[in-house]
């Protein structure tokens, strides 16, 4: 059996403002990098094999925190766990998106990735991962449209109508040759104390 944990990154400035992200590359912002302690402090009551994340700032910065925190220095970066591409929507709000193509921008093209191209490069990069580690435990850093999609195509039956939260573990696991998902969008170790 293989298990991952997925993470969505930590809280960026966009974030706070509803700017919609994409592949746009924003660093963490303060409290997206004490969400990444706390989250790795949770982290390090288990063991890790191996730790791959998305190359875009927020996901890497989050992942290098978790590496530090479980002494895993090696992050694999992989450009196939970006964020779904945003096209023109990028740095936008909602309020900005409906002045500029109406209330209905979200039927409109805009250049933005379709759900089913990033349910298989996410998926893709999954199964590999599940390759380079059979009966690993292995922490993936993401994003949270991405990390859905994926999910979509993995464990069709899960409901992932509920946005993934800033730094949210969600675990799923390989087992004989089929995925099954034992968490969904858990951030409890948010309530803890913010001293480490």
């Amino acid at each position: 059996m293989t298990q991952i944990a997925l993470i969505r990154h930590g809280s960026t400035a966009w974030n706070k403002e509803k700017r919609s992200q994409g592949q746009t590359d924003n660093p963490l912002d303060q409290e997206g990098r004490e969400q990444a302690l706390l989250l790795a402090a949770r982290l390090s009551e288990e063991t890790w094999d191996a730790i791959y994340a998305s190359d875009l700032e927020r996901a890497s910065e989050t992942a290098r925190i978790i590496g530090d925190r479980l002494g895993i220095q090696e992050i694999h970066m992989d450009p196939r766990l970006r964020e779904m591409g945003g096209g023109q929507v990028e740095g936008t709000t909602e309020a900005e998106r409906v002045a500029q193509w109406g209330a209905n921008w979200s039927d409109l093209d805009l250049g933005r990735e379709l759900a089913d191209a990033g349910t298989i490069r996410g998926s893709a990069a999954i199964e590999d991962i599940v390759r380079q580690h059979p009966n690993g435990r292995v922490i993936v850093v993401s994003h949270g449209a991405i990390l859905r999609n994926t999910l979509r195509g993995l464990v069709p039956e899960l409901d992932v109508s509920a946005k993934l939260s800033n730094t949210s573990i969600t675990r799923i696991s390989w087992e004989t040759e089929s995925w099954q998902c034992e968490l969904y969008n858990c951030s409890v170790h948010l309530n803890s104390s913010k001293e480490l």
